[in-house]
């Protein structure tokens, strides 16, 4: 039982720690209320529901229907939102995104509120370039939207990517709750909190946003223990390890690390513009990531780039914006703790190698499949891919992957 209770007692002093570096309103010796989950997913789903079963407290309450639930998020969310959204039967609002712009819209996301929306999802830290999104701006419209309205709509603030780095480089930045409508914050213990995979954390702005109803309290492990997670029983390590890392690296451990994040980089952003190849996709505010992709694609593409990379060793993941910027392809590298200086400089020489292959490739297989304008489509494909092979096998002649 003591085992129990030291596990409590430690995920309640990263939840305490946690909430002061989200700002939120607690008095001298008021306990911070969230809890520790299996990652971020976790930590929406039960976000989700808390929001849900307000919303469908207060309609029961005045009376009116209850069975049609939405919530408003970007196109750029992360799955775990839309598999809330079906496996808790909530209609989810997406804001399209469009060139140029592949987040949120703070101004089209108030639009589709009505009275059913039982709550705004802003991301801090997109999956897909890193951005931020202004949920400021969006406090502000929707606040407007409440008081002409006579709603109460509230924000959640997932912050898996961006809850452990907007406090250290952006302490300035207003996202948090220092906003009224902010009412839950997800975070992810496993990206930039410096633990292992399997640990996220979602935390409450007070006992008021989190419905009695959906709290358990068990006593048979020795005294009364509130509950609130979709899984009991886990291990304590990643909670353990979260509370050594906030313990042993403190505010000032954590803002260096997060800085020698950002500014590496900064080191590929601009080694790949030096390339004159890549546009950049990304922020330089947000999280320490590179989002690029292609000035000309025409002779070869971004898949074909990640393609390469792996045969020296780096896996550099390539993929399509949501709609409506499906056409736009990307390259994103993410820059964690272990990412150095020397690691980004390699990466940007690799990439140098790997656009001087592909640009010398077209050409022999051009040269092959011009031999002759009656060859069937069939055929040429075989030619291509033959061409292609031949490649391969030269280069694996010369180049040796560690």
């Amino acid at each position: 039982m003591v085992v129990v209770y030291s596990y409590v007692w430690i995920q309640n002093r990263c939840v305490n720690m946690i909430a002061h570096l989200f700002n939120a309103p607690l008095g001298e010796s008021e306990a911070a209320v969230g809890v520790g989950t299996v990652g971020s997913s976790e930590a929406i789903m039960l976000a989700g529901l808390a929001f849900k079963r307000q919303w469908q407290n207060k309609r029961k309450a005045e009376g009116k229907p209850y069975d049609k639930p939405n919530i408003v998020t970007g196109a750029n969310v992360q799955v775990c939102w839309e598999k809330f959204a079906r496996y808790f039967e909530v209609e989810l609002k997406e804001v399209k995104l469009r060139d140029g712009y592949y987040v949120m819209d703070p101004v089209k996301a108030v639009e589709l509120v009505d009275e059913n929306t039982i709550c705004v999802a802003a991301i801090l830290g997109s999956t897909l370039n890193g951005e931020f999104e202004d949920v400021k701006h969006l406090n502000d419209l929707l606040t407007k939207k409440n008081q002409e309205t006579g709603w109460d709509t509230p924000i959640h603030v997932d912050a898996a990517s961006g809850g452990f780095i907007a406090p250290f480089l952006y302490p300035e930045l207003e996202w948090d709750f220092r906003l009224p409508l902010v009412k839950s914050i997800n975070v992810s213990g496993h990206k930039y909190g410096l633990v292992y995979a399997g640990i996220g954390w979602v935390i409450w702005r007070s006992k008021d946003d989190l419905p009695d109803e959906l709290i358990f309290h068990i006593n048979y492990l020795g005294a009364d223990q509130p509950t609130f997670t979709l899984n009991f029983s886990k291990g304590s390590s990643q909670v353990i390890a979260q509370y050594y890392q906030l313990i042993r690296l403190g505010y000032e451990g954590y803002r260096n690390i997060m800085e020698n994040c950002q500014e590496n980089a900064m080191v590929l952003k601009e080694g790949l513009l030096k390339t004159g190849h890549f546009n950049i996709v990304s922020k330089d505010k947000g999280v320490p990531l590179v989002a690029f992709s292609l000035k000309d694609n025409s002779c070869h593409n971004e898949f074909e780039v990640s393609d390469m990379l792996r045969r020296y060793g780096w896996i550099v993941p390539a993929y399509t914006m949501p709609p409506d910027a499906q056409h736009v392809t990307v390259l994103r590298v993410v820059i964690r703790e272990d990412f150095s200086r020397t690691l980004a400089e390699r990466l940007v020489n690799d990439i140098q190698k790997v656009l001087y292959e592909l640009d010398t490739l077209p050409a022999k297989v051009t040269a092959k499949v011009q031999e002759s304008n009656k060859k069937s489509e069939i055929e040429t494909q075989r030619e291509i891919t033959e061409a292609w092979k031949k490649f391969v096998r030269e280069k694996k002649k010369t180049n040796g992957v560690c």
